[in-house]
């Protein structure tokens, strides 16, 4: 199976726009037999997009399916893209997609998907751009598209601004308190330390010490401070 896809055109596997459809999509349409089964037929409106990976034949960031195009009233209705758990909704209007020349080969539609009801809903980051024949070339060919999946890679914005939500949060401030500085060290003395003892003189014997008596000189004009209150 691997020999075979590596003979295909765009197999990477990450085809062009153009690969998809004038080759994948024109093919399966018209019925051609192809020589590798990369893109496998599938209903992806019976399945949440978190289930689509693994039924996949090949991707590893994104996926590629066959959808038949189902309508809700009839054939002349807009497609149902209803799901189980929610629904895909369109986001701007369809892209024409050019050949190498002007030539108009098909068209894109990017959808996203929502979890909920329609018209409410919770948005997720599920796209899918959905790519068609600009018609059919008759009216018995099946009306199929060729989709692809993957998931909107989340930008370094809204990663900043979930953090810094997460760290405002009372939930974070209970899980992460605020540390509280160290105190310092208290100097703790044994209680039994002896007294200390000191010397007990008259007023006249601090006269007749050595280090006063070499003062003396100075003593002898010395005026005392004595404060007034």
């Amino acid at each position: 199976m691997e020999e075979e896809c590596k003979c295909l055109p765009g197999f990477r596997f990450h085809p062009t726009e153009e690969e998809l459809l004038s080759f994948y999509l024109k093919g399966m349409v018209l019925g051609t037999k192809m020589s590798g089964d990369v893109i496998g037929f599938l209903n992806i409106y019976n399945y949440h997009p978190n289930e689509l990976p693994q039924l996949a034949k090949t991707g590893e960031r994104e996926w590629y399916f066959m959808v038949p195009r189902d309508r809700k009233h009839g054939g002349g209705g807009r497609p149902n893209r209803t799901t189980a758990n929610g629904f895909w909704k369109a986001t701007g209007s369809d892209r024409q997609i050019h050949s190498g020349s002007s030539r108009v080969i098909g068209l894109k539609k990017t959808l996203v998907f929502y979890e909920g009801r329609a018209p409410r809903g919770t948005k997720t980051n599920w796209i899918m751009n959905e790519y068609r024949l600009p018609d059919k070339p008759n009216k018995e060919d099946r009306d199929i598209v060729v989709c692809k999946i993957y998931m909107k890679a989340t930008s370094l914005k809204v990663l900043e601004q979930r953090a810094a939500m997460d760290d405002e949060s009372p939930n974070s401030l209970s899980q992460h308190p605020k540390r509280e500085r160290p105190s310092s060290p208290t100097l703790l003395l044994p209680n039994n330390l002896p007294e200390l003892q000191l010397p007990i003189m008259n007023t006249t014997d601090w006269m007749h010490d050595s280090f006063c008596l070499n003062l003396s000189p100075w003593l002898d004009n010395f005026t005392p401070f004595i404060p007034l209150c």
